[in-house]
């Protein structure tokens, strides 16, 4: 009778531990005398509204890779077409 209780229990560890995918943000609120840092921030003005309560600072983010810009397709059919002049 033990051993399914201890076996959902260490099943139930095992789901709670699946690692989340982290997301970097710009800004590094660094708050006064070490207490810790937070790069939540996706802007300095919002960053040092957090860092400023507590006399600290802000920096950018070094581990933050700025999103690849994606070309958008134009849908098939949708091709632009040459002006017809006018004949004279």
């Amino acid at each position: 009778m033990k051993a399914p209780l201890f076996l959902l229990a260490i099943l139930g560890i095992g789901g709670a531990t699946a690692p989340a995918g982290a997301t970097e943000y710009p800004w590094c609120a660094n708050f006064h005398d070490g207490a810790g840092s937070n790069c939540g921030f996706t802007s300095y003005e919002q960053c040092m509204l957090t860092a400023r309560g507590s006399g600290g600072y802000c920096a950018e983010n070094t581990f933050y890779k700025q999103p690849a810009a994606t070309a958008h397709p134009r849908p098939a059919g949708h091709a632009r077409r040459a002006k017809k002049k006018k004949s004279e």
